[in-house]
């Protein structure tokens, strides 16, 4: 398959490397074409990885992943265009986190959601919200945080959520652990974890865990 990485820090790093290893190919999307990061990434990744722009990449991608900065992914998304998103399955992995006060906050939060702005703004992409409650490394990783541990999924589609959870599957990711929120509106609900998630990662001094969700049967 192949598949638009949209950003070229440690989440689009990690998530574009893991893509490599199952054998898909993969673009990763930068604001330009000669991104230092990401030509480092595609010289290392071999021959199915290379590095373009937002709108290159999306152009190329069957699957788009957004793995860019969450202040960051409306502007990024409207570099790629409207046109490339269409129809495509976009996957949204960032969280609107707020830098500038003395304290991390959401900048969206509790009536409202980035995946839902992605999705309002951009109608015709199939957006689905997974994988930003947890740190890179465990995201295509998840045996580095022993025994059982979730993982959501929300999003309007369907048929985009099957396709998504497939491929968290083949990351590593067993099916039962993965939870559909339902529509798009559940990303409000996992993006207000962030702030407990970094509270968590200040007490332990790692990240190295996930949340899990234990239920009677």
């Amino acid at each position: 398959m192949r598949i638009a990485v949209l950003g070229t820090g440690m989440v689009g790093r990690a998530i574009g490397t893991k893509l490599i290893e199952l054998g898909h190919e993969v673009r990763m999307g930068s604001r330009s074409a000669d991104h230092p990061g990401g030509l480092e990434w595609a010289a290392e990744s071999g021959a199915n990885a290379s590095l373009g722009t937002f709108a290159d990449a999306a152009d190329f991608g069957e699957v788009v992943v957004n793995a860019t900065g969450g202040a960051a992914s409306l502007a990024a998304l409207r570099a790629a265009g409207a046109p490339a998103l269409a129809g495509k399955i976009l996957i949204d992995i960032a969280n609107p986190l707020d830098f500038s006060g003395e304290s991390v906050t959401l900048s969206v939060v509790n009536t409202d959601s980035l995946g839902e702005q992605i999705q309002r703004e951009f109608p015709e992409a199939r957006v689905v919200k997974t994988l930003n409650t947890l740190n890179a490394s465990v995201m295509v990783d998840p045996s580095r945080v022993p025994g059982d541990h979730t993982l959501f999924v929300c999003g309007n589609d369907d048929k985009a959520k099957r396709t998504v959870t497939d491929l968290l599957v083949s990351f590593g990711w067993p099916s039962s652990g993965i939870i559909d929120l339902g529509d798009i509106s559940g990303a409000r609900s996992t993006e207000m974890l962030l702030p407990i998630w970094l509270r968590l990662l200040s007490t332990f001094g790692h990240s190295d865990f996930n949340f899990h969700i234990q239920r009677a049967r």
